[in-house]
């Protein structure tokens, strides 16, 4: 065992009530230096045993009456309430089952101002990572987006973070960080790959937690990418208030991270990542899935199969202008391959940080497989086919059989959502066109640059999700035919073949995308509808329709001759077609080409 991992197994947490078995909620009260006369929140995590369970706090004047309660059925389980907080003074709180104490702390408040910190780094690491920061970051996660449904979106991550009813480490410093109105407050505006980080960065910030990020390369078809310089929370602060020190930290961060640094391979003990098992237990909110060709999601929630309805996994993920946005797992967002790609992709979750005498160092897979708190750390995903990982993630997410035509219905729905925010990107491309006419955008002349690509063509073209797109379609066509591959994973009545459900499902596919739509403006401003079964008709025109210099028509696959093409105004350049026409056999494999 290294010195850094003994010292974590020894060390005390400031925010615990006392010393307390590993089974023993967790209890935080944010901000870190409450007010007297000002609200505070107290937040309670466990594993389990919270589920019946209440807030009680006492002050001078007495009892207090709680306000704004909020709980998680997790994993893990968590409880919020806010107390209007009276004069100066001890202040005790109490997590209670009934009569019976739980845990409790006992916190002061005072009306002296909250002291800028004195620490030459960005922050100054007060607590260190353990069971207990764990389940809490899981739990901040779950409670930031436990009210978002799939497809929510907000314009920048800190548009999450504003939100005083979700964020439960709301002005957790006591410095304003989080009130669009300060003067002075956090802006997080992150790509895919950067979204992971400004997460975990800005939750270890509000708790004085050790945080690090390394350059790392973008890896070849025979070398996955590997890690360089790390850097850390430790560095000196690029400016002497916290909020600015902070926001100067993140550009750096931002400049660092790319596509490559979450598909190094699972075995490296000096990534920002370690490899899950594929359980509900490691799959925890704050979670990160890394896909073969960049793109990053944080776990932020599990829907629970009931009744009829089949469960969800949920995720967020950010786009290149600082859009973030709620999407589920399944085969058209989430991709996976194994073979044929950069690195190595999947469930994974930020290694663990310690403080060792020679300073913070990062524990290693095989210490982290035995340090409490961490449990789920695997290789399983190494070479996994596709088909076993989708597999595997379906019973995660409906444990019970679903009723075939619950589960293609479900299927369906999920492409529509997919298509209805290609309709938002695919026009956000259009109105910069038609806003400078005579533009036209560099194409990237590498497949590298194409998926990869920053400026104007990364902003406005289309290659990965139309990829995503074409890939969602095929799951819904394929699906009538996985019943007959796999009947025992559907609720099929006795008296019904697989063979008689397939022709039923068939069917309905084609009654079910007809009925659905989408509507897209076309470039003379008319509102043009497309049923899910044109799109699904015109899919061929999707392998080549990512680029912005082309009309919105072409980018929709308006067939030739028709009065919907009509009004298109633009085609891109000669040049740039044949690179699109040579790398079309990718898209026509599904495969992100190799760069």
């Amino acid at each position: 065992m290294n010195n850094g991992l003994g010292l974590l197994l020894a060390a005390g947490f400031l925010f615990r009530a006392a010393a307390a078995a590993a089974a023993e909620p967790i209890l935080l009260v944010s901000p870190e230096h409450p007010a007297a006369g000002t609200r505070f929140r107290v937040i309670a995590v466990a594993e389990s045993g919270i589920g019946d369970t209440r807030f009680v706090a006492a002050g001078p004047e007495g009892e207090l009456e709680p306000h704004a309660e909020r709980s998680g059925d997790g994993p893990p389980l968590w409880r919020s309430a806010e107390f209007q907080a009276g004069p100066a003074g001890s202040y005790r709180i109490t997590l209670r089952a009934g009569r019976r104490e739980i845990t409790s702390r006992t916190v002061s408040l005072t009306t002296k101002p909250v002291p800028l910190p004195k620490s030459g780094g960005v922050w100054e690491n007060r607590r260190a990572w353990g069971r207990e920061t764990e389940l809490l970051y899981a739990a901040w996660i779950h409670a930031l987006f436990q009210d978002a449904a799939e497809g929510a979106s907000w314009n920048s991550l800190h548009a999450v973070t504003q939100r005083a009813e979700a964020n439960l480490l709301y002005n957790h410093l006591g410095f304003g960080e989080d009130d669009p109105a300060s003067s002075l407050h956090v802006i997080m505006e992150p790509d895919c790959a950067d979204n992971p980080f400004f997460l975990r960065a800005y939750f270890s910030w509000k708790l004085g937690l050790p945080f690090g990020y390394h350059e790392a390369g973008r890896g070849t078809l025979k070398a996955a990418p590997h890690t360089g310089t790390w850097f850390t929370n430790s560095r000196p602060a690029g400016a002497p208030h916290p909020v600015r020190a902070f926001n100067a930290f993140l550009r750096e961060v931002m400049n660092t991270i790319h596509s490559g640094t979450a598909r190094t391979r699972l075995e490296d003990d000096s990534s920002d990542y370690y490899p899950l098992a594929l359980t509900r237990e490691a799959l925890r909110p704050g979670s990160v899935f890394a896909d073969p060709y960049g793109h990053t999601f944080v776990l932020v929630r599990w829907v629970a199969q009931s009744g009829g309805k089949p469960g969800a996994l949920l995720a967020v993920d950010a786009q290149p202008d600082g859009t973030v946005q709620i999407k589920r797992f399944w085969k058209g967002n989430f991709l996976f391959a194994t073979s044929g790609v950069i690195g190595e992709p999947g469930f994974k979750a930020f290694r663990p940080i310690v403080a060792a005498q020679n300073g913070l160092q990062l524990l290693t897979n095989k210490e982290i497989a035995v340090c409490p708190g961490y449990g789920g750390v695997s290789l399983a995903q190494k070479g996994m086919a596709s088909e076993t990982f989708y597999d595997a993630m379906a019973r995660l997410i409906n444990p019970q059989p679903l009723d075939p035509e619950t589960a293609l219905l479900d299927l369906i729905s999920a492409l529509q959502e997919q298509l209805l925010v290609r309709v938002e990107s695919v026009g956000n491309g259009e109105a910069y066109m038609q806003a400078h006419p005579g533009t036209v955008i560099a194409m990237p002349m590498n497949t590298a640059g194409l998926f990869q690509a920053g400026g104007l063509w990364e902003d406005y073209s289309t290659p990965n999700r139309d990829l995503r797109v074409l890939i969602a379609i095929d799951a819904v066509l394929d699906f009538p035919a996985r019943i007959v591959r796999s009947p025992g994973d559907y609720r099929l009545s006795r008296w019904r073949s697989a063979e008689k459900v397939k022709q039923e499902l068939e069917t309905l596919i084609a009654q079910k995308t007809a009925e659905l739509t989408i509507r897209y403006t076309r470039s003379d401003g008319a509102q043009q509808t497309l049923s899910l079964a044109e799109i699904i008709r015109r899919r061929e025109a999707f392998e080549m329709g990512y680029n912005p210099n082309d009309g919105v028509e072409i980018r929709w696959g308006a067939p030739a001759g028709s009065a919907e093409l009509k009004s298109c105004r633009r085609r891109a350049p000669a040049a740039q077609l044949e690179q699109m026409r040579k790398l079309r056999p990718w898209f026509q494999k599904r495969l992100h080409p190799p760069t």
